[in-house]
């Protein structure tokens, strides 16, 4: 779904999973530093929204995702995941309950596939799931924002900023009123700088909420059943994750940054060492310079100096070995 602020000055459209919305408007470190400072937006109107109605809404999600959300107080935002039943992550959605309705946003071209599996589980709850992606749009604001949310509007506020639905035919008027907009580069370099993993990004087909740092944020411990929640309880009381994310410093000195994918090898190995993990996102950061995160094996000393590909890098514990 193609955003009508990608006709604003300066836009130029992002590829990939983000395809749709601005990756930058002209300044990439001038919009980092914009929303660093609490002014601006993002656009994230390609991403999926879903949403859950109903009197058993809450305890019926309760039952299927990793947060505990059965007595969640409306207008509290919070992160959940959808696990396979091997443990493995397939959904992540963000989430906030407006008193009647369970608003979440979804990786981009996910909620189908996520609307396909809760309809699957719905059985004789009363609980009525749609997709209002067509209708609504997800914009950023950053931490610190003045800008006036419109009335009515599903809002959740997080320590990171609000993400607000806001009704699609809204988004131009909005766009005039909310400051200077920052493409979906600048988001991500704050992400990242955050340690906060994406959906697609840093995981792949048997990635487990612990080697992202996702128990506790949007996995609850203490809750009941849920599909995948036997690998939680195993690798929490018994053992450790196979890998862990790791936040690294990159070569300033290389022009090119190492791409998603790029393989990770110990720098003592030299260049014919083992795989030990791969770069899932890599930015330049206004401040940092280049930087990125990665998934390594477990047992990688912390204070081992690392390559992506053919570049150096220095690594900063996200989860702990």
């Amino acid at each position: 779904m193609k955003s009508p602020l990608l006709t604003l000055p300066g836009a130029v459209p992002a590829e990939g999973v983000d395809e749709g919305v601005a990756a930058h408007y002209g300044d990439l470190f001038r919009e980092q530093r914009a929303l660093a400072d609490g002014t601006g937006f993002v656009d994230l109107s390609h991403r999926g929204i879903v949403t859950v109605s109903g009197a058993e809404r809450l305890s019926w999600l309760h039952l299927l995702l990793t947060q505990h959300v059965s007595d969640l107080p409306p207008h509290q935002a919070t992160e959940a995941l959808i696990l396979s039943a091997n443990g493995h992550i397939e959904h992540a959605l963000y989430l906030v309950d407006d008193g009647e309705t369970v608003w979440a946003h979804v990786e981009p071209g996910t909620q189908d596939a996520l609307i396909a599996y809760l309809e699957s589980m719905k059985f004789f709850y009363r609980a009525e799931v749609a997709d209002r992606t067509a209708d609504f749009a997800v914009v950023h604001l950053p931490a610190g924002s003045i800008t006036e949310v419109p009335e009515g509007v599903a809002v959740r506020e997080t320590p990171y900023g609000r993400d607000l639905f806001l009704p699609r035919a809204d988004l131009e008027s909005f766009a005039e009123k909310a400051g200077p907009p920052a493409g979906i580069l600048a988001h991500e370099s704050l992400r990242v700088e955050q340690h906060r993993p994406r959906l697609g990004f840093e995981t792949d087909h048997r990635t487990i909420p612990h080697e992202l740092g996702w128990i506790g944020g949007a996995v609850h411990l203490q809750k009941g059943c849920y599909r995948g929640q036997e690998t939680v309880a195993r690798v929490q009381n018994l053992g450790k994750p196979p890998r862990r994310l790791v936040f690294l410093h990159l070569d300033g000195s290389e022009v090119h940054l190492p791409p998603a994918g790029t393989d990770i090898r110990l720098a003592d190995d030299g260049p014919d060492g083992r795989r030990i993990g791969f770069v899932t996102t890599s930015v330049r950061h206004h401040e940092l310079g280049p930087v990125a995160l990665a998934l390594i094996k477990r047992n990688v000393p912390v204070d081992a100096r690392l390559m992506a590909g053919d570049t150096a890098a220095a690594q900063e514990t996200v989860v702990e070995p």
